[in-house]
């Protein structure tokens, strides 16, 4: 952390970036600025004890259903869904209904059956773990298990996002529009992630604990509450709690990850059909991510190691050797350098995969590189602020965004380390390079629990941070946006430490 400028005094609200320099103001300004630079915005706060309001879901068949289901019945009709595996997780997802003795049993059937999915020789702590704990121990929102907001996606051409409620309600903002249609569902329990399809205006897919739900949300109807004719159901026995969703650039094939399946799903929406991708080893995919042009996978694992897939040939690379689990990470525009860091590690790696260039004789050649090079060390520092306050920055971190340009790059911490979001400078050529901007800081007690950029703005970068109060915070930040960052290509060539170890 050290090169950052000292972190705003108490009371200031970081509110903007202009070629470097991030702008604050006090806590009571915050609104008239964000009217300001970005107005026509939804402004959106969600109070947690709104967020935790216990709501019906429904389903079709649900209007049918006797509305005093006991346990066992309940259990009853997730094995008809689900087999053995929906079944157990039914009992101890209830275990405050039935006798200690079925709850204790049915975790170690959950945690055999889940075991023999893995398709590893050995037991994995996480697989005795509730789908809750699973959830909060892999998702990238900080403190998912008590966050207001759960997930949150921006449309990727539009200004519109959507975001899961503790209670596994979801609701849709769009920019000049009141309506804000609510999104409900039987089977949408424990949403951990949402992501839009690309290329499409209404198709929103969402991670839940036994399935993939693919929701369509005509974005000219005036329904408040689509109802559940509007849903497509996605699941594969044995997959679940599903943590993580990744559409492909040109929208053909969703992929949605499980801790507990070592296999990925890579679904054809439209024909609800799906494939498995699966590799022995890892003890599950805690993670997914497309690159942005489609080329690669990256496939994070609930193991010291992970893989990246070619998007083409759907062949993998494994890195391994790790210090521990790969709990973040992010691609370059150009799908050639993943970041990726690590839990409990406060150091940021890069990974350069084949780039080509021109060598001195004009033939044109592939850079290729296994080695993964640590090029950020945040841990965490006491720094002093203007006013003499001596305050603590930094630490191990929870996720990390690129926007679109490669030009910004924002860092969230983990828990106990997040009351500020870490803003880089950012160049891939001609080697990756990290420049400090600035500390981003909310109101006051304020903590970041979700960062992302918005992809469809144009005038630099749109940060989006979820705060602890439930307060959606935007940030515009204003920089040239020339593409001599994503276009000049050449050869990196530098040492680091070798984590690679087979194919």
């Amino acid at each position: 952390m050290k090169g950052f400028p000292p972190p705003p005094e108490i009371g200031q609200v970081t509110v903007a970036e202009t070629n470097g320099d991030l702008t604050t103001v006090g806590s009571a300004y915050v609104q008239d600025s964000l009217q300001v630079l970005c107005s026509g915005y939804p402004q959106v706060t969600v109070l947690p004890e709104n967020s935790r309001n216990s709501v019906p879901r429904e389903s079709a068949k649900s209007a049918f259903l006797p509305h005093d289901e006991t346990v066992w019945k309940r259990a009853l009709n997730a094995w008809y869904e689900h087999g053995f595996t929906g079944s157990f997780e039914e009992l101890v997802n209830s275990k405050d209904e039935v006798p200690s003795i079925i709850a204790s049993t049915s975790t170690s059937c959950l945690t055999l059956l889940r075991w023999a999915t893995s398709l590893n020789g050995s037991l994995f702590p996480h697989l005795s773990l509730s789908n809750e704990d699973l959830i909060t121990k892999f998702t990238t929102i900080s403190d998912w298990s008590h966050s207001p907001i759960r997930a949150f996606a921006w449309h990727p051409h539009v200004t519109k996002f959507a975001y899961a409620l503790h209670d596994d309600s979801i609701k849709v903002h769009s920019m000049g529009n009141t309506l804000v249609p609510v999104l409900k569902h039987k089977l949408q329990k424990y949403v951990a992630d949402i992501s839009w399809q690309p290329l499409s205006a209404s198709v929103l897919a969402v991670a839940c604990q036994t399935c993939v739900l693919i929701w369509h949300i005509d974005p000219t109807s005036l329904a408040a509450r689509p109802s559940a004719s509007c849903v497509q159901v996605l699941n594969q026995s044995g997959h679940s709690p599903v943590s993580s969703l990744s559409w492909h650039p040109d929208a053909s094939i969703l992929l949605s990850a499980s801790p507990t399946d070592t296999a990925i799903m890579a679904w054809k929406v439209a024909m609800e059909t799906g494939v498995t991708l699966r590799r022995a080893g890892g003890g599950g995919v805690s993670f997914l991510k497309f690159s942005p042009e489609g080329s690669k996978v990256l496939a994070a694992t609930p193991m010291s190691m992970f893989r990246v897939w070619d998007g083409v040939t759907w062949n993998c690379e494994v890195w391994s050797k790790l210090s521990g689990r790969c709990n973040s990470a992010c691609w370059s525009p150009d799908d050639q350098i993943l970041l990726f860091t690590m839990e409990n590690d406060p150091i940021i790696y890069s990974i350069t995969f084949g780039r080509s260039h021109m060598d001195v004789a004009g033939t044109k050649e592939t850079s290729k590189s296994n080695m993964a090079v640590p090029i950020a060390d945040l841990s965490e520092i006491e720094i002093t602020t203007e006013s003499g306050i001596i305050v603590k920055i930094g630490g191990c971190i929870q996720d990390m965004e690129w926007d679109k340009t490669g030009k910004r790059l924002a860092v969230l911490f983990q828990e106990g380390c997040n009351h500020h979001v870490a803003l880089f400078k950012t160049s891939i050529y001609p080697v990756i390079d990290l420049i400090p901007c600035g500390l981003i800081q909310g109101k006051e007690n304020e903590r970041a629990h979700h960062i992302t950029f918005q992809p469809s703005y144009t005038d630099g970068a749109l940060l989006t941070v979820v705060w602890s109060s439930g307060r959606v915070g935007y940030i515009p930040l204003q920089f040239a946006t020339h593409q001599d960052n994503l276009k000049h290509p050449s050869d990196i060539g530098h040492s680091g430490i070798n984590l690679y170890t087979d194919m």
